[in-house]
């Protein structure tokens, strides 16, 4: 009898049901026979907006040294970010899109015979890092769709080494105060990576945006993550970063793949950073975007949570079937049954446009 080459894979990694990406226009126009560009994809948090004009020169120029590697070190996207941020250029650690440095953090701190504790409706990539290391994960029920730190405090065991808070949370949009968290950071041993997601922090007012950057000298367990995926409007390029304590940041290079980031994301990304007009007005026309994506859902006697990011997760009762329905009428918004919210349906803010596409769609799809 011949064996089957996937047993030689460790039981852990059989038993991972992979990630499931947003739909992509492209894939639904096959699917449906529908023209591309009459679809709206609203699915995957992309900034809508594109990108602004500086970064597209930066890409433009970077273009004539695309046949030679990247600079492995990412010397100027580093540089950057250090200046922004105050930080020795030390304490970086540039990741294929922050998920690349979600890995990096599991890789390096986690493995057999260790845990980690994440909360209900967490982003999918915690728990699967976690099972990819073969780490026992401790899911810490959901308090008001968000974290409850007091019971993520109190599950932390002898084997537990990371603790993973997205703030604001995907998919719920739910928000953790900064007084909250830094409370939190106090209560947790200093022998667990705290590892805090920020992949919308530029999505937030300013009394909601906590200095977790400024924290890092107080706590050296703590990993500050963040993406130029959302509100830069980069996601198509795959640059994120991670802050922490010069000695963490060293083991998180030690297993990075030398050019995890290419050169076009680099050129892009340093240029992008420098760009906070764009990023204002992207902050300005999303909380505009929330407001008229709640108008319409009230409209329509449908509750949501309330979103900090730039998507909102909406309760339309049977998800997967108003799902379906929105696919034929061309618009595309993301199931999150796998998030243990089988009666909601995320949906990323798009232009005005858009979003008005997607509730006039959605009103069609509830008259079953």
């Amino acid at each position: 009898m011949k064996m089957d080459p996937c047993e030689l894979a460790p039981s852990h990694i059989r038993s991972i049901a992979p990630y499931q990406p947003g739909k992509p226009i492209s894939e639904l126009a096959r699917e449906m026979g529908l023209k591309q560009g009459g679809i709206v994809k609203l699915a995957s948090n992309e900034n809508p907006r594109g990108i602004g004009p500086r970064t597209r020169s930066a890409i433009d120029a970077a273009l004539a040294e695309v046949a030679r590697y990247p600079d492995g070190n990412g010397h100027d996207l580093k540089l950057a970010l250090s200046k922004r941020y105050g930080l020795d250029m030390g304490s970086i650690v540039l990741g294929n899109g922050s998920n690349d440095v979600l890995e990096l953090v599991s890789l390096a701190f986690l493995g057999q015979g260790r845990s980690a504790v994440y909360a209900q409706h967490c982003f999918a990539v915690y728990p699967l890092a976690t099972q990819a290391r073969g780490a026992r994960g401790i899911q810490v029920p959901a308090k008001n769709w968000g974290h409850d730190l007091a019971a993520m405090a109190a599950a932390v065991e002898a084997e537990t080494s990371v603790l993973w808070i997205a703030n604001p949370n995907n998919p719920t949009g739910t928000i953790v105060r900064p007084e909250e968290l830094e409370a939190f950071l106090r209560k947790v041993p200093e022998r667990v990576i705290v590892v805090v997601d920020e992949a919308y922090n530029e999505y937030l007012p300013p009394d909601l945006k906590a200095e977790t950057v400024k924290w890092l000298k107080r706590h050296p367990n703590l990993i500050v993550s963040r993406t130029f995926s959302k509100a830069y409007g980069l996601a198509g390029l795959r640059v994120g970063y991670a802050l922490a304590h010069p000695s963490v940041a060293e083991v998180l290079n030690r297993v990075r793949q030398p050019f995890n980031v290419n050169s076009l994301a680099l050129a892009a990304a340093a240029a992008a950073l420098d760009d906070m007009e764009f990023v204002a007005c992207s902050y300005a026309e999303n909380l505009s975007g929330l407001r008229q994506i709640e108008e319409g859902a009230r409209a329509l006697g449908i509750e949501w949570i309330p979103s900090h990011g730039n998507f909102i997760t909406l309760r339309v009762g049977k998800a997967n079937e108003v799902y379906r329905r929105l696919l034929r009428r061309g618009v595309i918004v993301r199931p999150v049954a796998g998030y243990q919210l089988p009666e909601h349906l995320r949906v990323t803010v798009g232009t005005p446009q858009e979003n008005e596409r997607f509730l006039v769609a959605l009103a069609a799809s509830l008259k079953y």
